[in-house]
């Protein structure tokens, strides 16, 4: 794990706590799992690209799909 590894981690389980907080405070679906995945998945993911991807396709599902 290199610093950016970490950095981007740091930047996509902050971004995942605020749609965690969103999604319990309006009660939708979406955003609480896409915050939930946020935080989770960069203790997965070891590549800093692939890191950077899946983050910003979790970011860009709550705009797209309006449950």
């Amino acid at each position: 794990m290199n610093a950016s590894t970490l950095l981007w981690g740091v930047l996509f389980g902050s971004i995942g706590f605020g749609f965690l907080l969103y999604g319990k405070k309006q009660r939708a679906i979406v955003p609480l799992v896409c915050g939930l995945a946020l935080m989770v998945f960069p203790y997965f993911v070891s590549r800093t690209g692939l890191l950077i991807v899946i983050g910003i396709a979790l970011m860009a599902i709550p705009y797209f799909v309006r449950v």
